[in-house]
């Protein structure tokens, strides 16, 4: 009997220039609107860090989606501002970095492992799919391994920042799949490599 594997998506939002933070790391530009984030809660209910699932009543929803999550050490740096250094307790939390980890960062590995070995390590293993979260030069160096992309798309011009991906020039085909829109002027596509 043959298992699936485990699929990697990066799952994400973005501007429509195609940032996921300003040059100061900054996403505070990017709208928290009630529709899109209401219909995102209720399909990715585990990507929510731990600190607001209580406050928006997802605090003991069970995981829909995934249970691993990747990000790079600025994006773990970002989710951790108040001292909550294991910002998505309900996940196993990988960061790839090449520092050391925090002594309060309980729950979460740190690994300077080759992320595309990593990935194909925990693809093979049961489980619910994998998360990538964050940031561009992370999805850069992974792009021959995502299997989904999840864009957030907000409807605002950023113009300079982190790009969604930062590597190398390699066009890959990937099919639109889902694209859900929102009153709000929010969209989310979803894409599957083809």
């Amino acid at each position: 009997m043959r298992t699936q594997s485990r699929t990697l998506t990066y799952y994400i939002g973005v501007s429509i220039d195609g940032y996921i933070a300003g040059p100061g790391d900054e996403f505070d530009f990017f709208a928290i609107e009630p529709d899109l984030t209401a219909a995102m809660n209720e399909i990715r209910p585990e990507t929510v860090p731990t600190r607001f699932r209580e406050m928006i009543g997802t605090a003991g929803v069970p995981n829909r989606s995934y249970d691993t999550v990747l990000m790079g050490r600025k994006t773990y740096e970002m989710g951790v501002p108040d001292g909550d250094y294991s910002p998505y307790q309900s996940l196993d939390q990988y960061v790839i970095s090449s520092k050391p980890a925090p002594e309060q960062a309980e729950g979460v590995t740190f690994t300077d492992a080759d992320p595309i070995a990593l990935v194909r390590e925990l693809k093979a293993q049961p489980g619910l799919g994998i998360w990538l979260c964050g940031g561009g030069r992370l999805a850069g160096a992974l792009a021959p391994e995502i299997d989904e992309i999840v864009i957030k798309r907000h409807p605002v011009i950023v113009g300079k920042g982190v790009p969604m991906f930062d590597g190398a020039f390699d066009p890959t085909p990937y099919a639109l799949v889902e694209n859900l829109t929102f009153d709000s002027g929010e969209s989310v596509q979803t894409y599957r490599k083809s």
